[in-house]
């Protein structure tokens, strides 16, 4: 729990139509991809999950998801293949970095765990360090699906101008990984203890003179258990300041991942390494049953 926030359901119409105002200014500029409140009001009605966490009666951020079935064995039926798809989370700007983010999606798998469902899924942006860290890191979600221009072209400000290509993640909230994720009953693994295992670096990325991370020269796909993929940590300012290097790193991550997937690789953690100037980003990738699973 985060200090004088509650985390619970949202209730009535009133708070309904706080959640289409905080989608406003989360997603800036993107008004045609608001979910309307008649929406958000079926989908909390119908077994779906809509989660506020508020400070006084004011909301400042939201988990959003309803009941699916896993496309990925169409030819069983859907009663077999029940997952909740978890679609938007969310939290206004003056608030991250405080632990909301988590805090809503634990709830989310309380409330998931007691309708008798094991597997929420949702998407992300593979090149976004911060969600990395939440998603695969924090939460034990693994990974072996890459959508390309996952959703097309996008309108907000965030992704206009550039392939919306998605992560699609699987967390399997009553694993015995995930919960001793949650229990903290590891210690984290740095990006050494991966090395010393035999970690290969796929995408050796190196520095330029523009202080930006430039995507690797030559590609060097694994061969063993493990294998690490680089991506900038702070992927948002780099846009900013070169689409190209964008689009290139986008380009780049697609081929790797659409590849090693293809091979059997899952992504299965993230390491960010912490630098006074310079912070890397690197995704693990194991290949079969590992320890570190």
């Amino acid at each position: 729990m985060v200090d004088g926030i509650e985390i619970r359901p949202v209730r009535g119409h009133d708070e309904i139509l706080q959640v289409e105002a905080v989608q406003r200014r989360i997603w800036p500029s993107s008004e045609i991809d608001v979910i309307p409140a008649h929406i958000l009001h079926a989908i909390r009605s119908h077994g779906g999950v809509l989660i506020g966490a508020f400070e006084d009666k004011r909301l400042i951020g939201f988990v959003l998801g309803f009941l699916g079935a896993d496309s990925r064995s169409s030819d069983r039926v859907a009663m077999a293949r029940l997952e909740h798809h978890s679609h938007e989370l969310g939290v206004l700007p003056e608030y991250r970095g405080q632990g909301i983010g988590y805090a809503l999606k634990l709830a989310q798998r309380e409330y998931v765990i007691k309708q008798g469902i094991r597997l929420i899924t949702w998407t992300f942006d593979p090149l976004l360090s911060l969600n990395a860290q939440l998603n695969i890191r924090q939460l034990g979600a693994v990974c072996d699906h890459y959508m390309p221009d996952a959703y097309g072209e996008m309108r907000d400000a965030l992704n206009t101008g550039l392939a919306s290509d998605r992560f699609v993640v699987d967390w399997w909230v009553t694993s015995h990984r995930v919960e001793a994720r949650l229990a903290g009953d590891r210690k984290p693994l740095d990006l050494a203890h991966f090395l010393s295992a035999g970690a290969e670096k796929i995408n050796p990325a190196t520095l330029g003179t523009d202080d930006l991370i430039h995507p690797a020269q030559e590609l060097f796909y694994p061969s063993g258990t493990f294998a690490l993929v680089e991506i900038p940590s702070n992927f948002i300012r780099l846009r900013a300041e070169d689409e190209g290097l964008a689009a290139a790193w986008r380009e780049q991550t697609r081929e790797i991942f659409l590849r090693v997937f293809e091979q059997g690789y899952l992504v299965t953690d993230f390491v960010y390494l912490r630098g006074e100037s310079f912070p890397r980003s690197y995704y693990i990738l194991s290949y079969g049953e590992t320890t570190f699973g």
